[in-house]
């Protein structure tokens, strides 16, 4: 790499190019307009960039030589080759500016997705006075314009969006003018304000962790109010409740204040009833459904990086009626555990859960559900914990109450004792003997025996059960519906988080630590392969994520169009695989 390459200076920067891989502007860095859908992943070949307007456009770049990556997160891209570098970036939402080599080409134009009907799609190509090359394709009937402007020296170009042609030429015009050494510059900042990890392999990875938590960040925008986070700006770009609590608890380390505001754009959804939705939208919809509550967690995890007394104020009123909401609306037969709603789809029988197709829910029928009423005992704890900080004796002291009378439910009524496991209890009191990782969740209480921890470590190191090549798979191997499908089998960072909390909880640090380490390995290794982080992993550590189920087998050729499958540079796999790496590698400085 020579001095004059963009990419010197940065070292371990995230350098795979894979395929589904997100690029788009960050909300950390300006605005952020959800409604144009200008959001684009790594395409199938070279450097070709799939853009997810409503009818997708592919950006190709050709050059004879592939080159070697440089830097390649989720606005940046910068690559060499013996032409001279490839180079892109985001300057605005709306706006990519890029470099080619001397035998660089780059070229626009919409996908055919198979549809019969075209109509309102144009698109042409002019020639410049001043020698550039201006395309223009447009949806008429969603009213977006993409403009592609390669200048005259054939080597600088710019891609904009706008609502009319006129609004994207201007902005490709302005924005090929650039300084792309200082749009690079203001990218990359983030990266540089990390703590130092010792080891390369690893400090890159946190880096590629750093670009996803980066390029799934929001501006605020209609009715968020402040700073938010998505799953995947492809294909759930909304926001969701659990989902942003994970978010935060790696972006306490890196920038606590955008944690806050992650967090209370979730509280801000509540409802007048203080039911929390599992998922809302910028234009103002929200979901019918919750999600785990684990909001009082994610807030007094916030408190302990920034100290500010005033977020707990807000937030306590909030998290109570929210609980309040749950104890009344989620326990329908009134025995102090709580319920998921079930639904009718057979390939989601659960969303509230956050384990859609998980076999607990096969008969589609209610249960006492034990990883829900850990949940909630745990994160009254926490409310109590927020309550006493705020000087409010009384109220912490009522949390603390009935965060033990639901934890003294989960011991006395889920506990098997014969299996050494928590199930689930079905309504007519006959216990739901299957066995997946929602049964773990009694670790995070601060009032499990000691005995039963043993056990359920036994049970984790089961290699007939749960003591797979890549623990901790979300059913266990026993069960004959276990399978690479989602929730049927595979390991999701999420779940091995709460366990290795858990696992701390209980002074078991050493086997927590070790855990810990099994994860990092196979996230690394899985995007060592493929560039990507993804959503799950296989339990056996032989299947590729690629070929992994998602409700149902997965395409031949990956497109998120047609079928969703595992996700690829999901946010809390990167976020929670952070959170690991930096409590768990020694870092400088």
């Amino acid at each position: 790499m020579g001095p004059d390459s963009l990419a010197s200076g940065w070292t371990n920067m995230p350098d795979i190019w894979g395929e589904g891989a997100l690029f788009a502007f960050s909300g950390f860095d300006g605005e952020t307009d959800t409604r144009s859908q200008f959001v684009a992943t790594v395409g199938s070949a070279g450097y070709d960039l799939l853009i997810h307007t409503p009818e997708r456009r592919l950006l190709k770049l050709q050059t004879a030589d592939f080159g070697k990556v440089r830097i390649a997160t989720g606005d940046v891209l910068i690559s060499e080759t013996d032409r001279g570098e490839i180079m892109m970036m985001y300057a605005a939402w709306h706006t990519l500016i890029g470099h080619l080599p001397e035998d660089g080409d780059v070229a626009l134009a919409f996908v055919d997705d198979g549809l019969e009907n075209r109509n309102g799609l144009t698109m042409h190509t002019e020639n410049l006075s001043n020698g550039g090359q201006l395309t223009i394709t447009e949806d008429v009937g969603k009213g977006d314009v993409i403009a592609l402007l390669l200048a005259a020296d054939e080597r600088s170009w710019a891609l904009a969006f706008g609502t009319n042609a006129a609004e994207a030429t201007n902005r490709a015009v302005d924005a090929i003018l650039l300084d792309r050494h200082q749009v690079m510059k203001e990218r990359l900042n983030p990266y540089a304000q990390l703590p130092v990890v010792r080891n390369p392999a690893r400090a890159r990875l946190l880096k590629k962790c750093l670009s996803i938590m980066k390029v799934n960040t929001l501006s605020a925008e209609a009715s968020i109010g402040q700073i938010w986070s998505t799953p995947d700006r492809v294909p759930h770009r909304a926001m969701w409740l659990w989902d942003s609590v994970f978010h935060s608890f790696a972006m306490n380390r890196i920038h606590a204040d955008t944690s806050w505001m992650f967090l209370k754009s979730v509280l801000e959804t509540q409802l007048e009833d203080g039911m929390i939705p599992h998922m809302s939208r910028a234009d103002g919809t929200v979901s019918s459904i919750t999600q785990p509550p684990i909001l009082a967690w994610g807030v007094w995890e916030n408190f302990r990086f920034t100290k500010r007394w005033t977020d707990l104020s807000y937030a306590l009123p909030r998290l109570e009626l929210y609980m309040e909401w749950v104890l009344t609306h989620r326990d329908n037969n009134q025995n102090g555990l709580l319920e998921w709603m079930i639904e009718g789809n057979p390939l989601c029988r659960s969303g509230e859960s956050g384990m859609d197709n998980s076999p607990r829910f096969d008969e589609a029928a209610q249960l006492d559900a034990v990883d829900f009423s850990s949940y909630a005992a745990a994160d009254m704890t926490y409310m109590s914990r927020i309550a006493e900080e705020l000087g409010d004796h009384e109220r912490s002291l009522l949390w603390s109450r009935r965060s033990a009378a639901m934890s003294a439910s989960i011991h006395s009524k889920l506990w098997h004792e014969e299996d050494g496991f928590y199930y689930d209890l079905a309504m007519n009191g006959s216990m739901s003997k299957v066995k997946a990782v929602s049964g773990f969740m009694p670790m995070l209480l601060e009032d499990l025996p000691e005995t039963r921890t043993e056990r359920l470590l036994a049970m984790l190191h089961d290699p007939q059960h749960f003591g797979t090549p890549l623990p901790i798979p979300s059913t266990a191997v026993s069960e004959p519906t276990y399978s690479t499908d989602m929730w049927r089998g595979p390991v999701w960072i999420s779940t091995n988080y709460l366990i290795i909390t858990g696992l701390r909880k209980q002074g078991k640090e050493q086997e927590a630590n070790k855990l810990a380490e099994r994860t990092i390995d196979a996230v690394q290794s899985w995007y060592e392969r493929h560039g990507v982080i993804f959503e799950y992993f296989d339990a056996e550590a032989k299947t590729s994520p690629l070929a992994c189920s998602r409700k149902g087998p997965p395409l031949q050729q990956y497109d998120i169009r047609r079928k969703i499958d595992v996700i690829r540079d999901f946010h809390w796999s990167a976020a929670l695989t952070a959170c690991l790496l930096l409590d768990s590698q020694p870092i400088s400085g």
